[in-house]
């Protein structure tokens, strides 16, 4: 089919490109009818230029659209070509002060603290970077598009409105003149036309139904049969589904399927078929076939190509629309105008209203083009933005239904404008006031909401998941509501009074709905059955929680509104409880000769509901009138008379009871439900409209009334009344040992009772109630919190109110998070029973403060605190105190406590009354310190508690029984409580009896107490004495026992030490060796003495000692691919099969890197413990299937003590040098020269044998004259194969570890036989010793100083058993080794293509060299020891180190340049330079300074000569020299002496000039190093550079703002939804989307995790932008998250930005990330944490 399409595409092309675009537009200009003119041009070239095939070519597309289509439309509207017209209109135009820049998905948007309206107003960052805002408190949030950015938005910003950008001259007049005057008459009428006719054709080309006929001017002439099969998106299938489907209906592949659902997620619909009708006919009917059964199914439509074309022009033509009006505020307007011209058919038919109300019958693409569009268009031009927010209103109620019904998410939706239109105050004041559009939403709500009870409440049963959809999308009206209400009014017009009370009256009929609704009934018997619906009724009130705050906050700005709202709230508040006492049949209560008569009601049998938001709004109000004090001023206008205390009381004290009882626990079997709703009752998201305002209507009831009356009622719901009213009921109801739990519920329930007197006291610290400002609330609510415990900033937030966070600038300390402290002068405030205090915070906050106490050594007594004063209204509240009932009850309880045994009564109990008594003196005080002359104090609470009890009982008075109670012994803790209260007693009868009358009774008061306090002193003196004596002698008993342990355990002791000491140390006590030098190789080498090694194993806790022949001990261990240090990541071993690791180039690119957690086991004991650690796995996995941290068919496994992650275990060996050099050393050692003659001999004649062996034995004779002509070396003996030293265990154990080595560092399958196993055991060795001295250099620490003890461990057993690995590998595969390593040094015909010296990484080399030495030199018998081949091979490499150096050596020429070499070092170099000019051909560099030549090789060779020193020591075992210990100053001449090297490294040279020179000079002549020279590649320069993490920015939205601009690789220009940055190389990635999957092994893995491959050889430290959060990963299935390195001024983190905290780079977070990474210790860090949290092992890493 696309063969026969190419010819005739072509020639359709050709015919496009011929149109001119000035022509058509002449053609317009003269046209009569243009419209019909417009749409034929339209109707003959869309469907030539959109949907020509099955897959769309968006670039061809937009071009040939351009040229034939917008082309002419650009020139008729400019009259002239529009490269020259638009310019000239740009230039006309006054630059807008509004930057209206729509925000991306992800990009940043900052909004001021201090300044903003609302939270809604937000900057984009080039705007805030110009701003004043930069310097407040701003925060940062993501966008999650959509929105704009408010600069230049006078309403939005309190302060500091521009932006410098945007800044207004201040020549120009803020007035609006029509922007139409830039332009000509006859642009405007152009533009006019050509606007009305194409905003025309797109709105009714997108509204278009009809599948398969275009509109009749449209139509074509000829139609051809081409039909698209479009898949629309919805909310409801998931990616996985859609996929599936696909490739079954348009049998795609998965990689295909995945790109249609990305697109179809992306822009909302995709066409996935095209070609005749009944061909995409049917893979609609399999798609929708396959996607009914159990939801709704995915939408597809099979429309005709060309509607599919005009629709796609059409969106272009929105965005072209868009684009042109940004030249000029004239063309804007006009547009403006056409898009808001009423149509013919009247009502909602101008443009802008067909699109809104078929918004959600548009796909997401179209939506969102059109939104933008609305955006820059009508919400930027001032004037039309309030017509758009009228139509916007009118229309309201059908926006919001189609978008309950429409399954889009909000940002997709028009009814998202909202936000930008409700929350400009005078907009919102304008559509109230106009529209009635409070009243309108809260209509819209409660129609939404249709299920209710018989009395007309809101029913939430039976709550199905398509009700709780629509239930969330419903909420979104009372934001919009929140939005009108986000700022109150400064002045009100008698219409904005009007509406606003017709809006309340409507809000009032909500909360009418709410009140009582979910009533409960206590369950008795059984458990309940099924947990009620209870979610929904908390939702709601939490999302109204702020809707109700901000109604009270409109009230509270008006006086008239005031007084209306409450008279109408009232009123509400009478109809709910119209049938108040219906049915319940009235009761008299009487105690202390008061009565009071109430109803019969019990909470723990009738209904009670926890929703009661008329009685709370009322309560808020109420208070209102306090504080505005419009109480007083207006009196006659309030119906106060007309209130009847006993029932405002009577819900709220219901709802109170009802927490009262579930605390006792007589409400357990209402199951989950209750408890949870209690929780939120109290919790700071719902209490300010719940628990506190139940609270401030009792305190509104008791001021109201008798207080008397009030505690009788209030006894009575809590169903104590009996107790209190009956004498003696206490001792019968304990006598006739009843239900231990209901004498526990009882205790509670008073208990309870008393804490709420408490509060009701106690808590007048809301302005209004008490005389305070919001500031001392805030205050308090602090104090309190900050008396359980330090706090960090954001713990202190969350448990404040929301809009509280303005109260704390402190910087915090630099250690971890920033706490807050409570200053010690604060603690006098701290009030035990502070009302928002759960009972664990209760119980932890007495806790912290008697400690407080104690520590400073006061009295641990908690009194309560000086509360201020009551508001007049509430004023009588505190009578509650001295009340009769009150004293009734006190006395009762103390009697109960004095005669303590016959009674139920607890300690709390006491606790309460005690501080009830406190209270009541202290508000006595403060009435006497304030009282004036002529006042009388009324409240004598200090006389009425003095006196006894009246005649028949004769009980003692409450102060008697206190001082019987001081001395009780069973209430040792509130001694001190109760003696605070008789002081203070004291101190008021002194206030009152100012004269003094009465002496004595005073005087026997403080003698009493004075003798007791005494008593107490000297008693507590007597008590510390005894206390000290006892600790002594129990010390010494200690310390006695601890030396007889050591006496006789003193081997033990003996030798843990000597393991404990890293070697060094040990050596170093040994005499031998502490005053010769140290030398660590050669033949001079210092001879230690071998030290006995004694381990113990883990596992089965036997103790051995390390020796060749026994049982293997090994050590756990992880071997990892690393690329630390790598110089090249870009390096891929493209088959690693056929690979050859034999010379590691210097760039590192990928090495092997061994750790050890350093924890010792007999092999035979891991072996058992790693086999069943395979068991559990196999049965894991037939239970069920979850990741552990751990891949154990990897042989990964955690090391039993430690839970450390390793993959295999080295074994532990003696130094394997002292075993193989056991031959007689004669003393004359060859030098360098004769060395590596015989060495070449030697290796000639192997190499001869080897051919020998692989050639066909023919002709024997010829065989023995060439065995005659091979001069065999003096002493070399071939056919010698040594005896392998070590045990079997050992052996199996070298072959473990060589290949677990040789599988990871090659990724290949193991095989033991490989003759790579021996070069990757060296190459670990070599790159991990590489490692260790990058990192010691990095710190600055000396390269022998204090090793941690596993990385000590791990280097000697790694070393060792480098050394010792070629005893269990093929003697011959060791010996080619060493051939072709010496070779690349020492050149031999045999080996041709070795890489030339520049490509080398020298220290490996020399690692392979000394280890695969001994295969060789077993064979020799001619007395050249070990030693001495150790010695040349490190001076051979050294020196092809130091012209490796010299060839590269970087010769800037620095200044200071000294002419006469001063000193031999430097003269020397020079002239070994002059040589290498000579034998490069002068391709070297021109002569630069000795000086300068010097101090690079010195710079560039040290490196190399620390890792040597590391790995001769561990090696030999020759303890490091003391001077190379201590930190400071470089160590070269130590160095150079304990490796045995000259001062002077040229010396070798020198020495050895006469072979050195040949050598250099076939190093020299090698092509690749010519290559360098002439310039036509690069070499590695050294010293190497040490890698470090990249470089992050300081502030963390700069990277925002990168992520935000960073695409999709992928998906053409789409936004990311994931950007992670690598911290390693910097790159941005696409993470956790299906776009950017690749294949990796065979498995589908995300973009970082197959980034993690090509960079880190599997393991990655990712930041994600979004989340600011730090992502470990290592191989496929293993990662986990580690707090970012970006702090907010609090000092912590905020993971998922939630708090928007503006946050800085904190360097020593970000150096402990690059040091964990430098360490390689990512892998085990995933591992424990893995292994902590075990979510984190069921997360899909590899999609990631």
């Amino acid at each position: 089919m696309a063969s026969e399409l190419e010819p005739e595409v072509q020639a359709i092309d050709r015919s496009l490109l011929e149109c001119s675009a000035e022509e058509i537009a002449g053609k317009w200009l003269q046209a009569t009818d243009l419209t019909r003119e417009v749409y034929q041009h339209l109707a003959h070239y869309v469907p030539k230029i959109y949907c020509r095939g099955p897959n769309p070519l968006p670039q061809k597309e937009d071009m040939l659209a351009q040229h034939v289509l917008l082309g002419p439309m650009e020139w008729y509207l400019c009259g002239e070509d529009p490269a020259f017209g638009f310019p000239k209109l740009e230039q006309a135009n006054k630059p807008s002060h509004l930057c209206g820049r729509v925000f991306k998905v992800g990009e940043p948007t900052y909004s001021c603290r201090d300044c903003a309206v609302d939270p809604t107003c937000v900057l984009c960052m080039e705007c805030f970077l110009g701003s004043i805002h930069r310097d407040h408190r701003y925060r940062m949030t993501t966008s999650g598009g959509g929105g704009f950015c408010d600069c230049g938005d006078t309403e939005a910003w309190k302060e500091g409105p521009y932006c410098q950008k945007h800044e207004l001259n201040t020549s120009e007049i803020e007035e609006e003149e029509d922007p139409l005057v830039h332009l000509s008459e006859d642009v405007i009428a152009r533009t006019y036309n050509i606007f009305a006719i194409m905003f025309r054709y797109a709105v009714e080309i997108l509204t278009w139904e009809k599948e398969s006929e275009l509109p009749a001017d449209l139509e074509m002439v000829e139609k051809s049969d081409t039909y698209y099969c479009m898949l629309f998106n919805d909310e409801v299938h998931t990616y996985e589904q859609v996929i599936y489907t696909l490739q079954k209906a348009v049998n795609c592949t998965q990689k295909e399927a995945i790109g249609f659902a990305t697109t179809v997620d992306r822009d909302g619909r995709r066409s996935v078929r095209y070609g005749d009708f009944q061909y995409c006919e049917q893979a609609k009917s399999v798609i929708v076939r396959n996607t009914s059964r159990q939801t709704k199914p995915l939408k597809v439509q099979v429309m005709h190509s060309s509607i599919v074309a005009h629709q796609n022009f059409g969106l272009k033509l929105l965005s072209w629309l868009g684009s042109i009006i940004g030249y000029s505020d004239g063309l804007r307007r006009i547009l403006c105008q056409v898009g808001l011209q009423e149509g013919p058919d009247g009502e909602n038919s101008s443009l802008v209203d067909r699109l809104m109300l078929s918004d959600s019958k548009l796909w997401k693409g179209a939506r969102s083009v059109y939104h933008q569009l609305f955006m820059s268009s009508l919400l930027m031009d001032l004037k039309y933005k309030k017509l758009f927010a009228v139509r916007f209103a009118k229309n309201y109620e059908r926006l919001q239904s189609d978008y309950v019904t429409d399954d889009h998410d909000r940002e997709f939706s028009v009814a998202d404008l909202s936000v930008q239109i409700f929350t400009v105050p005078s907009l919102a004041r304008m559509l109230i006031t106009e529209e009635n559009l409070m009243s309108i939403i809260i209509k819209t709500f409660m129609d939404h909401l249709r299920h209710r009870d018989a009395h007309g409440r809101f029913q939430f049963e039976r709550y199905t998941a398509l009700q709780a959809f629509k239930f969330r999308r419903v909420q979104s009206l009372i934001l919009d509501l929140k939005y009108v209400l986000i700022s109150k009014p400064t002045e009100w017009s008698d219409e904005l009074r009007q509406k606003f009370l017709e809006g309340f009256d409507a809000f009032l009929e909500l909360l009418k709905c709410m009140q009582g609704m979910d009533p409960i009934t206590r369950q008795v018997g059984q458990h309940i059955e099924m947990e009620p619906e209870w979610e929904a009724a908390f939702t709601l009130q939490m999302k109204l929680t702020h809707v109700i705050s901000m109604m009270q906050d409109w009230c509270a700005s008006d006086e008239k509104v005031l007084i209306e709202a409450y008279k109408k709230c009232l009123t509400v508040l009478m109809q709910c409880h119209g049938g108040y006492t219906d049915g319940e049949q009235p009761i008299t209560l009487s105690i202390c000769g008061h009565s009071v008569e109430t109803i019969r009601y019990c909470v723990s049998q009738e209904k009670v509901s926890i929703h009661l938001p008329v009685s709370r709004l009322l309560a808020g109000l109420h208070v209102l009138l306090s504080k505005s004090e419009v109480a007083y001023k207006f009196p006659e206008l309030l119906p106060l008379s007309e209130l009847s205390p006993p029932m405002l009381i009577e819900h709220p004290l219901r709802c109170l009871v009802l927490c009262a009882q579930v605390h006792a626990g007589m409400w357990r079997r209402n199951g989950f439900s209750l408890v949870n709703q209690i929780y939120y009752y109290h919790n700071v998201k719902c209490r300010r409209e719940m628990f506190d305002k139940d609270i401030v209507m009792l305190q509104t009831g008791v001021s109201m009334m008798d207080p008397n009356h009030f505690l009788m009622i209030m006894l009575s719901r809590f169903e104590l009344y009996q107790i209190f009213s009956t004498p003696d009921y206490g001792k019968r109801f304990s006598s006739e040992i009843t239900h231990k739990d209901v004498v526990q519920q009882n205790n509670t329930l008073i208990e309870e009772m008393l804490y709420l007197i408490i509060m009701l006291v106690g808590e007048r610290f809301s302005p209004g109630v008490g005389q305070v400002n919001a500031t001392d609330e805030i205050k308090r609510e602090i104090i309190h919190q900050l008396s359980i415990k330090p706090m960090a900033h954001s713990e202190l937030v969350k448990s404040l109110p929301e809009d509280v966070s303005l109260f704390f600038h402190r910087k915090p300390g630099l250690t971890g998070r920033g706490m807050y402290e409570l200053k010690p002068e604060c603690a006098k405030e701290f009030n035990l029973y502070f009302y928002h205090f759960s009972r664990a915070e209760q119980s932890k906050a007495e806790e912290a403060q008697r400690k407080m106490k104690r520590q400073n050594r006061e009295d641990t007594a908690l009194p309560p605190p000086v509360l201020p004063p009551f508001c007049p209204l509430f004023a009588s509240l505190v009578n509650i105190l001295q009340s009769d009932v009150m004293l009734c009850i006190m006395g009762t309880i103390l009697q109960w406590a004095v005669e303590h045994n016959g009674y139920a009564w607890s300690e709390s109990m006491l606790q309460r009354v005690l501080h009830l008594i406190g209270m009541a003196l202290q508000e006595e005080k403060q009435h006497l310190e304030n009282v004036t002359e002529e006042h009388v104090v009324t409240f004598t609470f200090t006389q009425k508690i003095s006196k006894p009890g009246e005649a028949p009982k004769n009980s003692p008075s409450i102060l008697a029984m206190l001082e019987t109670l001081q001395n009780a012994p069973y209430l040792e803790v509130h001694k001190d409580m109760i003696r605070w209260i008789l002081k203070t007693f004291n101190a008021v009868k002194k206030m009152r009896e100012s004269s003094p009358t009465s002496p004595v009774a005073e005087t026997e008061g403080t003698i009493m107490e004075e003798s007791s306090r005494d008593k107490d002193k000297a008693e507590r003196k007597r008590k510390a004495e005894i206390a000290r004596l006892r600790r002594e002698k129990i010390m010494a008993q200690m310390s006695e026992m601890q030396r007889h342990f050591i006496d006789e355990n003193k081997e033990l002791f003996q030798q843990t030490l000597e393991l404990d000491a890293s070697t060094s140390a040990v050596l170093d006590n040994s005499p031998v060796v502490s005053d010769m030098t140290l030398t660590a190789l050669g033949p001079t080498q210092t001879q230690v003495p071998e030290q006995r090694q004694f381990v113990t194993c883990i596992l089965c806790q036997e103790e051995q000692e390390v020796k060749v022949e026994s049982r293997a001990m090994v050590l756990a261990a992880f071997v990892q691919r690393s690329t630390v240090l790598s110089k090249n990541r870009s390096k891929f071993i493209q088959d690693p099969e056929k690979y050859d690791p034999l010379f590691m180039h210097p760039d590192l690119s990928c090495g092997t890197h061994t750790s050890s957690c350093g924890h010792i086991m007999h092999a035979h004991c891991w072996q058992r413990y790693f086999d069943s650690v395979q068991a559990k796995e196999q049965r894991r996995q037939q239970r069920l299937r979850l990741h552990t941290s751990y891949d154990v068919e990897n042989g990964e496994f955690l090391c039993p003590l430690c839970e450390c992650l390793s993959n295999t275990v080295i074994p532990l060996l003696l130094p394997p040098r002292n075993i193989f050099n056991n031959r007689l050393n004669f003393s004359d050692q060859p030098n360098l020269t004769q060395w590596i003659r015989t060495i070449s001999q030697q290796i000639k004649a192997l190499q001869f044998l080897r051919k020998e062996e692989s050639t066909p034995n023919n002709a024997p004779t010829k065989n023995s004259e060439n065995m005659d002509e091979l001069q065999l070396p003096e002493g070399f003996r071939p056919d010698f194969h040594p005896k392998n030293p070590y045990s079997e265990s050992i052996k199996e154990m070298l072959t473990t570890f060589g290949t677990a080595t040789y599988k990871v560092g090659l990724k290949v399958h193991p095989n033991e036989e490989d003759p790579r196993v021996p070069i990757m055991c060296w190459g670990s060795c070599a790159y991990t010793i590489q490692s260790i001295e990058r990192i010691l250099s990095d710190e600055d620490k000396p390269l022998f100083g204090p090793l941690p003890c596993r990385l000590d461990d791990c280097l000697r057993s790694l070393t060792r058993f480098a050394a010792a690995h070629w005893t269990v590998a093929s003697l011959s595969v060791v010996q080619g080794h060493f051939c072709k390593l010496f070779a690349s040094l020492v050149p031999n015909d045999s080996h041709e293509e070795l890489p030339c010296i520049l490509d080398i990484d020298m220290f490996h080399l020399l690692v392979g060299l000394v280890l695969a030495f001994p295969a060789l030199q077993c064979q020799d018998f001619s007395g050249i020891s070990l030693g001495t081949g150790d010695l040349h091979i490190f001076h051979l490499v050294t020196m092809a180190h130091i012209i490796q150096i010299l060839l590269t050596s970087c010769t800037e020429e620095n200044g200071m340049d000294q002419e006469n070499p001063t000193c031999e070092e430097e003269s020397a170099v020079l002239a070994l330079y002059k040589t290498l000019h000579q034998y490069t051909g002068s391709a070297l560099k021109e002569m630069p300074s000795g000086w300068h030549l010097w101090r690079s090789v010195r710079a560039g060779v040290t490196p190399f000569l620390k890792c040597s020193a590391l790995f001769f020591h561990y090696l030999n075992g020759v303890p490091s020299p003391p001077d190379i210990q201590v930190p400071g100053t470089s160590h070269f001449e130590h160095l150079c002496n304990y490796l045995s090297l000259p001062n002077n490294l040229i010396c070798l040279f020198q020495e050895n000039s006469e072979i050195m020179n040949s050598l250099i000079e076939s190093w020299c002549h090698n092509s690749e190093v010519k290559r360098y020279l002439e310039g036509e590649r690069d070499a590695i320069r050294y010293p190497r550079e040490s890698n470090k993490l990249i470089n992050l920015p300081e502030d963390y939205s700069s990277l925002i703002n990168q992520a935000s601009n960073f695409s999709c690789p992928k998906s053409g220009g789409d936004k990311s939804r994931a950007p992670t940055l690598c911290l390693v190389c910097g790159s941005l990635l696409c993470s956790q989307s299906y776009c950017c999957q690749t294949e990796l092994e065979g498995e589908d893995v995300g973009a970082c995790t197959a980034h993690t491959y090509s960079c880190g050889s599997g393991v990655g430290i990712f930041l994600r932008v979004r989340e600011c959060q730090v992502l470990f990963l290592a191989g496929k299935t293993k990662g986990c998250f580690y707090s970012p390195p970006y702090l907010d001024d609090y000092g912590e983190t905020d993971q998922g930005l939630r708090r928007g905290n503006p946050l800085h780079l904190c360097k020593e977070r970000f150096k402990k990330i690059q040091k964990l990474w430098h360490q390689h210790s990512v892998t085990e860090e995933i591992g424990h944490a893995q292994e902590a949290n075990q979510t984190l092992v069921g997360i899909d890493w590899q999609h990631l």
